[in-house]
């Protein structure tokens, strides 16, 4: 237990006002204060008596005057049917547009690359040149030791 038999504050829930709630009980102040106004001249018992009623005591000094609104609250505003558009584009999450992105990168590199404009297609059709001139290279020369075979069966059989 905490010295000087206070208790402690931790474990209490947190209260917080409703903003519906704010504004109904200005526009009751306000009312009140409009009634006060024109109630000057009766007496001071019906006074007593509307102020003693569930309204909120007034806060003094300056919080009274200051009007507090949170402004990162959002608040959810309700849409009619008429009013939603249905053909309207819809935003997209931050995924699918990585997603989209990606692919539509992908297909340009495909482009590219099919068009001999990358590194990659380069380093690819150098490759297929110098295979290429390997076969020429060897049908040239089977090509010529075929024709030695012939010339010398065609000696051999004379």
């Amino acid at each position: 237990m905490p010295r000087g038999g206070k208790k402690g504050h931790k474990g209490r829930g947190k209260q917080f006002s409703n903003p519906e709630e704010i504004d109904r009980q200005m526009r009751a102040q306000k009312e009140m204060e409009e009634n006060e106004g024109a109630e000057r001249g009766s007496s001071s018992e019906s006074e007593e008596e509307s102020s003693s009623d569930d309204e909120p005591k007034r806060k003094g000094g300056i919080e009274g005057l200051i009007e507090i609104e949170n402004p990162n609250r959002v608040s959810q505003k309700s849409k009619k049917v008429a009013e939603i558009d249905v053909n309207a584009p819809k935003e997209l999450s931050r995924r699918e547009r990585e997603e989209i992105e990606k692919q539509k990168a992908k297909e340009r590199y495909m482009k590219l690359h099919l068009e001999g404009k990358t590194e990659q297609a380069r380093a690819d059709l150098a490759r297929l040149a110098i295979i290429k001139k390997q076969r020429e290279e060897a049908a040239r020369k089977r090509e010529e030791l075929r024709k030695e075979k012939e010339a010398e069966e065609a000696k051999s059989k004379r």
